[in-house]
């Protein structure tokens, strides 16, 4: 049940997101790699590549972790979603999600998967990725 209701609730929040998002201005700070600070590469904060297939190069504001938003990169630099990782725990009846950030601007489309948890975020989490790029854009951090 609480499985169930976690895929409802991120389905929710990306739903607020996308169509939040063609509202929303990109902020140059994102814009391109490396991006401003507060921002840091996950890479080197915590044990992972530079950049992750399927994914791309990540930065967050530590101060945000574990959910983020994570800001990810093609490997020409260029800004093509922002991720929040959402602790399943964290996925509850009196959990919500105002005003979502998507720093990197309009939102193309959303994907939402589970992840059964990795160096930076370990307990099992949901990937909330808001995609700036089109669906066939996507290739550019497939490998």
């Amino acid at each position: 049940m609480t499985r169930l209701f976690a895929t409802a609730a991120a389905t929710a929040l990306a739903a607020a997101a996308l169509v939040a998002g063609p509202a929303l201005a990109q902020d140059a700070a994102v814009e391109t790699s490396p991006p401003d600070a507060p921002y840091q590469k996950v890479s080197d904060l915590v044990p992972l590549p530079d950049f992750l297939p399927g994914i791309g190069e990540l930065f967050v504001d530590p101060a945000t972790l574990p959910a983020g938003p994570f800001m990810a990169y093609d490997r020409d630099g260029q800004l093509v979603s922002t991720i929040y990782m959402i602790p399943i725990s964290a996925m509850n009846a009196d959990t919500g999600f105002d005003n979502l950030a998507a720093p990197g601007g309009n939102v193309d489309h959303v994907d939402i998967y589970f992840n059964a948890g990795h160096p930076g975020v370990a307990e099992p989490h949901e990937h909330i990725v808001l995609w700036h790029v089109p669906v066939a854009d996507e290739t550019r951090v497939a490998e």
